[in-house]
């Protein structure tokens, strides 16, 4: 008998965006043999504020840190795997924290501009970004799902 990749959590599972570039949030995506995540530059903070079971939709502004060339795109969807933040050496003194994330693969990317109107997170159509500065935010059920449903996700093993 196969483990179920995504466990059911105890309590009611919570919904992230996170945000990063599409470089780096596929890196996390395709490490094997588990995913992994890091928000805000490497921060322990933010990582602290997700449990086992929740899900996390990665968005990208852009394609690689720094490049401004408009890709505006959902990434990866996932949920966050048992275990808590770590440090991990990247090398040249930089050591950020990951939570390990089990990615769903079968998802697809997707740029955001259609779910802009439906999205409730995003209060003022005019200034849609603003609310992506912070890193790592959390979001309503409504919204996970519209993304997951929009990236062709497996919902039932995202727990929906």
């Amino acid at each position: 008998m196969q483990p179920d990749l995504f466990e059911r959590p105890a309590a009611p599972a919570r919904n992230w965006v996170a945000v990063a570039c599409a470089e780096h949030a596929r890196r996390g995506r395709e490490h094997q043999p588990l995913g992994f995540m890091q928000v805000c530059h490497g921060r322990l903070a933010p990582l602290r504020r997700l449990r086992p079971g929740d899900r996390v939709a990665y968005y990208a502004p852009s394609t690689r840190s720094g490049e401004v060339d408009g890709l505006r795109s959902w990434v990866s969807l996932g949920r966050v795997a048992p275990g808590l933040p770590y440090a991990f050496d990247m090398g040249g003194g930089f050591v950020p924290h990951r939570r390990d994330v089990r990615y769903d693969l079968s998802s697809r990317e997707i740029p955001i501009a259609p779910l802009l109107d439906r999205l409730e997170f995003i209060e003022d159509r005019r200034h849609w970004g603003q609310r992506f500065r912070f890193g790592l935010f959390e979001i309503g059920d409504h919204d996970m799902r519209l993304i997951a449903d929009a990236m062709a996700a497996d919902l039932s093993a995202l727990g929906f």
